[in-house]
């Protein structure tokens, strides 16, 4: 066991730096061709001139969603228990105090996304007014 242990520590240590030795070869040493490599991947991949407030904004809605379905989760899982509770007061509290619990944390959820929305609705990233956040899709 602490070999294999010893082992995967090991290689977590070895292997980047295997990574960065085989690419310190390839590094470009002339600017304006790494501003031509970095264009044509970025063309290449779709994503244009990405800001890194759009980048931030679109992460931080990422996080909230999977937030809210979480919370959304919480009160179906919740809702099963107290519909099949058979009558037993302990677990119909429990359920509906994990549901009221929820619904909390959604509220919370929903207003830190509305905060954040407004907040990078205001700040100057770039032509995009939203700073990356869309309603839609």
């Amino acid at each position: 066991m602490k070999k294999s242990f010893l082992l995967a520590l090991l290689s977590l240590l070895i292997f980047p730096i295997i990574a960065v030795s085989q690419a310190s070869g390839q590094l470009v040493s002339n600017p304006q061709e790494m501003e031509k490599m970095t264009n044509e991947t970025g063309l290449a991949s779709n994503l244009g001139k990405v800001e890194i407030g759009q980048i931030a904004a679109r992460g931080i809605q990422v996080i909230l969603g999977f937030l809210a379905i979480i919370f959304l989760g919480l009160t179906l899982v919740s809702g099963f228990k107290w519909m099949t509770a058979g009558g037993n007061e302990e677990v119909v509290k429990k359920a509906q105090g994990t549901i009221k619990n929820a619904i909390i944390g959604l509220i919370i959820v929903l207003a830190a996304y509305t905060i954040t929305y407004f907040v990078f609705d205001a700040l100057p990233f770039s032509s995009d007014p939203t700073g990356g956040i869309t309603t839609s899709g």
